[in-house]
């Protein structure tokens, strides 16, 4: 067998495994749908997201800029959709609208309007589609500091922005549960500030949790969209 060609058996049994968690978890959660399935491939080269997507996979997410979009351009024949997961600055956004079908980070007022007047313009350009956004909470604490995202005492009022904004979606809610601490308290928590998002916005019901490690307890608190990536890729390549 090539390389190449051993490279792609290795992606097709990671995919196989982690479709079979999803679906032994939803299947035990009692749901009747699967959750989107979004592969992370930050520091994995353009050619393994084009295997990824002879298997299958359509939704791929990257938390780096510079990385998504060279990936985008490469791969652009591809269709897929392609959300932005990390920490985003709101000098980026220009770019980030470019390509991205979702951004999951939406923390701050800031940004939410970087985004707009970023897709406003790219709407004007290029006729894009409205921007999926999706509101990132610390699950910290309340003070929404350390690992990324809004406080959940400022969920509301983001969530008002990015509902009265042209060209952008009110998606839902996102969360990285913290370092060190069982899932399932955060991830409860979460599908609650989820709860009540959807009774002022009730097409606002995504939920962006979990990943290879807690995929399975995130599936059991709701999530819709799981962002899955060493499981499915292996170790990060080394880079320089």
């Amino acid at each position: 067998m090539t390389e190449a060609g051993a490279r792609t058996a290795e992606l097709e049994k990671g995919l196989a495994a982690v479709r079979s968690r999803i679906g032994a978890a939803t299947k035990a959660s009692g749901r009747a749908n699967e959750p989107t399935l979004i592969v992370v491939t930050k520091f994995h080269p353009a050619e393994d997201v084009r295997r990824l997507a002879g298997l299958g996979v359509t939704d791929v997410g990257e938390n780096r800029d510079q990385e998504a979009s060279a990936k985008a351009d490469a791969l652009h024949e591809l269709g897929l959709h392609w959300h932005f997961v990390g920490q985003l600055q709101s000098k980026k956004a220009k770019s980030v609208v470019r390509y991205a079908y979702a951004v999951h980070s939406v923390d701050r007022p800031q940004l939410a309007d970087g985004l707009a007047r970023a897709v406003a313009a790219e709407q004007d350009r290029s006729g894009r589609a409205a921007l999926e956004c999706f509101i990132q909470v610390s699950l910290d604490d309340d003070a929404g500091a350390h690992r990324g995202g809004a406080a959940p005492a400022d969920v509301p009022s983001l969530a008002e922005q990015l509902a009265a904004a042209d060209g952008l979606v009110l998606a839902g809610v996102m969360a990285v549960a913290p370092l060190g601490v069982p899932p399932e308290a955060s991830f409860e928590k979460l599908a609650g500030i989820s709860a009540r998002l959807t009774t002022d916005h009730p097409a606002a019901t995504g939920i962006s949790a979990g990943m290879s490690q807690d995929l399975e307890v995130a599936i059991r608190y709701g999530a819709t969209h799981l962002r899955i990536g060493s499981d499915i890729l292996g170790s990060r390549p080394a880079v320089g």
